[in-house]
């Protein structure tokens, strides 16, 4: 299986490079597999967030943040998907479709708007023709039980954040492209 980063299919950086390096845990979804094509279900316009399930967090995780990224979008900062923080820490899964609710289904969570504009996940739509994208869904293990970030900040805020306080970081990734 090809690493996110190596795929020469795909035009962005690898937005995770420059952070710092954090142990990994496991990260599966039962609606894809890593490296897969992402279907039609979760695209933009149907707007269902696949399943996620996670285990073997490191210890001293209070609390996790889930975000979806596209790094290969035409901009210079790539495209937030979404963006849902303040999850407690003995929470295991979002099922498919937590996305569409301001909290993914659980009391304290908080998701922020995408760059969609929308306060859920926004499922992939890349520009015809441009070439595939990746999508990078990211659960960070997170220090605090709270992040003390604005409800109406950017996920790139909670990015930043995220920086300080995660104690690691598991990736799964899929790639979806308009003909």
């Amino acid at each position: 299986m090809t690493h996110y980063a190596d795929d020469p299919r795909f035009p962005g950086p690898d937005p995770y490079a420059p952070l710092k390096d954090l142990p990994s845990f496991t990260l599966t979804s039962t609606d894809f597999s890593d490296g897969d094509k992402i279907s039609e279900l979760h695209i933009g316009g149907s707007d269902i967030s696949p399943q996620l399930s996670w285990s073997g967090l490191p210890e001293g995780t209070q609390s996790l943040a889930v975000t979806c990224f596209d790094p290969d979008a035409p901009t210079l900062s790539g495209y937030w998907h979404w963006a849902v923080f303040n999850i407690p820490a003995d929470v295991t899964e979002l099922p498919t479709g937590a996305g569409s609710t301001a909290n993914a289904g659980i009391d304290g969570a908080i998701t922020l708007r995408n760059d969609a504009g929308m306060t859920a996940y926004f499922g992939p739509q890349p520009p015809a023709g441009h070439a595939p994208h990746r999508y990078l869904f990211a659960v960070d293990a997170v220090d605090v039980e709270k992040l003390d970030i604005d409800p109406n900040a950017s996920p790139t805020v909670l990015s930043f954040n995220l920086h300080f306080h995660s104690l690691g970081r598991a990736i799964l990734w899929g790639w979806y492209e308009n003909p």
